[in-house]
Formats: structure tokens, sequence, C-alpha cells
């Protein structure tokens, strides 16, 4: 019985998030639906209003949002699992979360780069690192030095000096 009803969930909830993804304002399909790991793209218009339904912020030393220049913050082409995973870290912890990288280009290249759309980089706070460091699992130290975590969804959040760089392969429990 219980099967049931997790199979019935599962379709009620693949229907529901099919017909956002037509309904949300800017965003596209990338891949057909026979792709498991075909990615949704949305607009910077779209992010910035996920974003800001939920408090989060964000900031560009260049004070701008171009995607092809390295000083500005965009989220031209972001993954949509990559906004709503932002909106999961927020509400799950609570913490002032400001956006500081995007899809802009300047980042390193790779399939899960910022530019494809799967990493967003965080203002480094206390209260988001306790978060990330109490909660997740540390996996160790990255090619270039950085320490990792990984949360129970598999997102992994990257300690870069002066920011955190998170991948997100999911959207994090949404």
């Amino acid at each position: 019985m219980k099967a049931v009803k997790a199979l019935r969930f599962l379709r009620i909830r693949s229907v529901l998030t099919a017909l956002a993804l037509v309904i949300a304002p800017g965003a596209a399909v990338i891949g057909t639906a026979g792709e498991a790991s075909a990615a949704t793209k949305i607009s910077h218009a779209t992010a910035t209003s996920m974003f800001r339904e939920v408090g989060l912020t964000w900031s560009s030393s260049g004070n701008c949002s171009n995607r092809n220049t390295s000083t500005c913050t965009s989220f031209e082409q972001l993954n949509l699992a990559s906004a709503q995973g932002a909106q999961t870290l927020k509400r799950a912890s609570g913490c002032a979360l400001n956006i500081t990288g995007g899809t802009e280009t300047g980042h390193a290249s790779g399939t899960y780069s910022h530019w494809n759309g799967y990493k967003l980089d965080y203002s480094k706070y206390t209260c988001l690192g306790n978060y990330i460091k109490n909660n997740f699992a540390y996996i160790g130290v990255r090619g270039d030095g950085a320490q990792q975590w990984r949360s129970g969804s598999g997102n992994i959040y990257a300690e870069e000096g002066n920011h955190w760089d998170v991948t997100y392969y999911n959207c994090g429990g949404c």
C-alpha cells in the first residue's frame, strides 16, 4: 500500500513540476524528454524573482548583470534546480545569503560549471559556514585546496577563501 501511495505521489509531483516549468516565465527546457540529465535553463529575471521571494540578495563588483562580463553577477542560463537549491539553502539555514557569482564568464570551465548553470557563489558569513559545517558531511580537499562538504541531496559546498562555491546537482530537496 505504501508503494502505491509513493508511486501516486511521484506521478502527481512529476505532473505539477511539468506544469510549473511550462508556466514559469523565462524558463526553457534544454534537451528532450528522454534525457534524464537535461537541465531547465531560466532567465536572469526569473532567477532574481525566485531569489527575492525568499529574501536572497546578490551583488557584483561591477554593479551589473551582463553574462559576458566577469565583474558582473549574472543568472542568465542558470539551471532551475540551482535557483531552487539556493531557495532551499536559504529556507533551511535561516541565514542571510548574498550571491556574488552566477553564470557570468570568468569562472573555471567544466560540465558542472558556473557558465553551464550548476554553480553559485555566496558571501562568506558565519551563519552560513556554521550551517554547512554542522549539517553536511566533510568530504575532503578539492584539487585547488578548497575544503568541501556534501549535503544529503548530493550538492557540494566548497570553501574558497572569501566565499562559498556551491555546485547544485539538484534542488536540495525542494
